[in-house]
């Protein structure tokens, strides 16, 4: 597993939201058709968080970047018919529109949602490229899409190393760096 992605995962369960990592969508080969791409793999949800206060399930892509330039505005505002990239969820509506029905009606199935929960998506990024924060939390909330860039993260790592002694990696990490 990702350390990014675990680290996200427990900041979002500090939230009191319950969260599962690395959820299978399983779409059909129909849908797959539908897509524009009859042979992709099983899309991969990074974090799938439960906000019951809100009824909502929101998909997170979680994107560490951290020793790399970041997630680029640009590359999230592109548009593609077919999906492509590493922001295929972001970049395609229709890969987007089937994915999170398939979620939808796979979790219904399952008896973890309501039929009248709603899917939204959502970035976890740990690196924004060139200091475009500002625009990238304005673009994607504009989107009604959820956001955490470096700075949301740090203030809730920080948050974190206020907690008391719990045998966490996480926190006890989070309390050496913020001495």
């Amino acid at each position: 597993m990702d350390y990014f992605e675990n680290l996200a995962k427990t900041l979002l369960e500090e939230e009191y939201h319950w969260v599962s990592q690395s959820v299978k969508v399983d779409v059909t080969k129909a849908e797959k058709r539908e897509i524009g791409k009859h042979s992709i793999p099983r899309p991969e949800i990074d974090l799938l968080v439960y906000d019951f206060k809100n009824n909502r399930v929101i998909a997170v892509e979680v994107k560490s970047l951290l020793d790399s330039p970041g997630v680029n505005l640009g590359a999230l505002q592109q548009s593609f018919e077919v999906p492509e990239g590493k922001y295929k969820l972001f970049t395609c509506d229709n890969y987007r529109e089937i994915v999170f029905n398939r979620l939808h009606t796979q979790l219904l199935a399952g008896g973890f949602i309501q039929s009248s929960t709603k899917v939204q998506l959502g970035l976890v990024a740990g690196n924004i490229y060139k200091n475009q924060y500002d625009e990238t939390a304005e673009y994607l909330r504009s989107r009604d899409w959820m956001y955490w860039g470096p700075m949301e993260t740090k203030s809730r790592v920080e948050a974190l190393a206020k907690k008391g002694y719990e045998n966490n990696p996480y926190v006890m990490t989070a309390k050496v760096l913020m001495r």
